[in-house]
């Protein structure tokens, strides 16, 4: 699988918006564009203090992504989503996905990035054969979100919240969290259909 997905990064790197996109596993990024990453402050638009994680050479806030997508230009990074693969609790239901988190872009690129990002990624999701990918954007982003929905590789479910262990144990806070989310599925190898019914997941550890 490793082959197949660097073999992918080299067919991504094509023009999108006037965007390139490499595909690259987290093992294979340099502290120099941990860097750069980290300065596109990725949660920035949610308010500080979810973009307080990025600071120096730290590009993650909470569960490290196995694969990145990142959108360069003239500029330098552009745009960059996550990929992570993991179980989910629905009800009853364990269910394996592909989470898509870390959801970024510059200011300047707002607008165009997060349908880009995961039609980038789709192909890659296709290979790892998760049955869904999902991601959960908090309520300051819902504006995309609405964007995003006339997608057709994707369906908005609405009245979710997401239960999210902390990405470290403190004293002064419970070891848990749980959100409103807007929730943003991507059908891969099942149909839609086939997403369980519930309205609260649990994240197996933190976010994306």
């Amino acid at each position: 699988m490793r082959d197949s997905t660097k073999q992918r990064e080299v067919e991504s790197c094509s023009t999108r918006s006037h965007l390139r996109w490499r595909l690259c596993w987290e093992s294979e990024l340099e502290l120099d564009e941990h860097v750069e990453l980290a300065a596109l402050k990725i949660y920035g638009q949610t308010g500080s203090f979810n973009a307080k994680p990025f600071e120096g050479s730290q590009s993650w806030g909470g569960a490290r992504p196995e694969l990145r997508a990142v959108g360069y230009d003239s500029k330098g990074v552009a745009a960059h989503i996550g990929l992570l693969r993991r179980f989910i609790r629905i009800g009853t239901i364990d269910l394996l996905v592909g989470e898509l988190g870390l959801w970024g872009v510059r200011p300047d690129l707002e607008g165009l990035w997060m349908a880009h990002s995961v039609r980038v990624t789709y192909p890659v999701l296709q290979e790892l054969k998760v049955p869904f990918a999902f991601g959960a954007v908090r309520p300051a982003l819902q504006h995309h979100v609405a964007r995003f929905s006339r997608n057709a590789l994707a369906t908005i479910v609405p009245g979710i919240r997401v239960r999210s262990t902390l990405p470290c144990a403190r004293l002064d806070n419970p070891p848990t969290r749980t959100e409103d989310v807007a929730l943003i599925v991507l059908p891969i190898a099942q149909p839609m259909s086939e997403w369980p019914a519930g309205t609260i997941i649990h994240r197996n550890g933190p976010e994306l």
